[in-house]
């Protein structure tokens, strides 16, 4: 049986290296090689959507990848494609490497400069523990899955203002109520507004999360805030300047720890970018982009898509936008955002109604925002298009007939409550009918008669005429 080998290595040399030794191993795989941990997340990402038994066997990575981490970037494989079997490649073999790459789930270390030897025992090593854990997975009911656990939703700004975290709670809310455990996260670690917009006053942050190395289910049950609503709390910080605390590595960690514990993670990423958000948008499974029908808000959108593709956190077409504030009579509409900014725009649009937004927000209690409301409509609709509301499959047989009849009875109810309506309309409105046809009679005969009279008048005034020019009576003519 071959083994798929696909190597991570920013050095060209070092790639060719590889690929060179890799090629002289027997039965051996190997594929081009991945130049940083973005391509490497996409490449697997990629073959995993088609199938999992398309995932290479063995995944090499080199100590000086980016951008994220090599030990991170090792966390993140392992944790997301449990299947596959990472060996990390480092010029430092010393115990504190080895412990912290065994930590991270590599299945061992490869000492540069590399050696055929050790090259061939890692790789063997390697892809006879990658066998083993897809006959476990292939043989388990829940073995198929990639995501290694929920799912991440980050809600992004492209500007302050654009309704972020209103978004955020409301999209965290519709999932909670299709029954879905949520954790909602605010990351905007300098202007969280997350527990100001529920009204919740806490003594725990994600800051007190950020220097725990083993983050067990009992911490993060006390660093979270449980809300009436259902919904798992993880705030910000109340002192803007702690939010430094929280690294890009505990961001990593903040995340994978609720990830595996909850069906979704929304995280509030605000509008500027932190090592932390930052984090969050490359390791979420989806990315939302905030923005409103305005030149400043869309110039700002594009230059927030431009800096993602730069720092190689997120593609622009892996980026969802969703335009806030929506007009139909506005000249910004979706399409023009999608063709500015280069990226994919959600169906979905939130109208403009801050009227119903307003007592909600002073008093802080946005999950009771009512729900006939256009904006939570709006928004419960975006949470449906992103795949966040579970619909209920629709029953078969017998009870879909009895739904069914029960709409059929109670249309018929209600044509048979409108029934007699039409009879009393007309019984009101009869006399009324008959006063105007009246008045339309009436004058119908003034008109005639005048007619008449105007007729004989000139008739008898000729008679008279003609009877004094002839010599007669003209009085007994006009008479006549």
């Amino acid at each position: 049986m071959s083994t798929r080998i696909l190597p991570v290595a920013g050095d060209p040399d070092l790639a060719r290296s590889l690929v060179s030794l890799l090629s002289q191993l027997p039965e051996a795989e190997p594929a081009l090689p991945v130049p940083d941990s973005t391509a490497l997340l996409d490449a697997l990402d990629r073959l995993a959507a088609e199938s999992l038994d398309e995932l290479p066997e063995v995944v090499l990575v080199h100590e000086r990848v980016g951008p994220v981490p090599a030990l991170d970037l090792v966390h993140e494989v392992v944790r997301r494609f449990p299947q596959v079997g990472v060996v990390l490649v480092t010029a430092d073999t010393g115990t504190t490497v080895l412990t912290a790459a065994m930590d991270a789930g590599a299945r061992g270390i490869l000492p540069l400069p590399l050696a055929y030897d050790a090259l061939a025992e890692r790789v063997r090593a390697a892809a006879e523990w990658s066998a083993g854990m897809r006959r476990h997975l292939g043989n388990s009911p829940e073995g198929g899955g990639g995501s290694g656990g929920g799912r991440v939703l980050t809600v992004s700004g492209a500007k302050g203002g654009v309704g972020t975290t209103l978004a955020a709670v409301q999209l965290a809310l519709a999932a909670k109520a299709s029954g879905s455990t949520v954790a909602l996260v605010d990351l905007d670690l300098q202007c969280g507004d997350v527990a100001a917009f529920l009204d919740v006053q806490f003594r725990r942050s994600s800051v007190d999360l950020a220097g725990i190395a083993d983050l067990t289910p009992r911490v993060l049950q006390d660093a979270m805030f449980p809300h009436p609503s259902g919904l798992g709390l993880l705030l910000a910080p109340a002192d803007g300047e702690r939010g430094e605390e929280v690294t890009e590595r505990a961001a990593r960690q903040i995340l994978g720890a609720l990830r595996s514990r909850h069906d979704l993670v929304v995280v509030d990423c605000g509008s500027q970018l932190t090592a932390a958000s930052a984090a969050a948008v490359e390791l979420a499974d989806q990315a939302l982009l905030l923005v409103t029908p305005d030149v400043m808000a869309v110039r700002a959108a594009k230059r927030t898509v431009r800096l993602w593709e730069r720092l190689q956190i997120r593609k622009a077409e892996e980026t969802l936008t969703v335009l806030n504030r929506h007009t139909r009579s506005g000249e910004i509409q979706t399409a023009l955002v999608s063709r500015i900014t280069g990226t994919t725009t959600a169906r979905t649009t939130i109208p403009a109604a801050y009227k119903e937004l307003a007592g909600a927000i002073d008093s802080g209690r946005v999950h009771e925002l009512d729900a006939r409301g256009t904006v939570r409509q709006g928004l419960w609709t975006l949470a449906g298009e992103l795949g966040l509301v579970q619909v209920p499959e629709q029953p078969t047989g017998g009870r879909r007939r009895k739904k069914g009849a029960h709409t059929g009875a109670s249309s018929a109810l209600a044509r048979r409550g409108d029934r007699g309506a039409v009879t009393l309309e007309f019984a009101g409105i009869f006399p009324l009918v008959l006063v105007v046809i009246g008045l339309m009679w009436q004058c119908a005969l003034y008109g005639y008669t005048f007619s008449l009279a105007a007729n004989a008048a000139d008739e008898g005034a000729r008679a008279g005429t003609a009877a004094v020019a002839a010599g007669e009576d003209g009085a007994g003519a006009c008479r006549a």
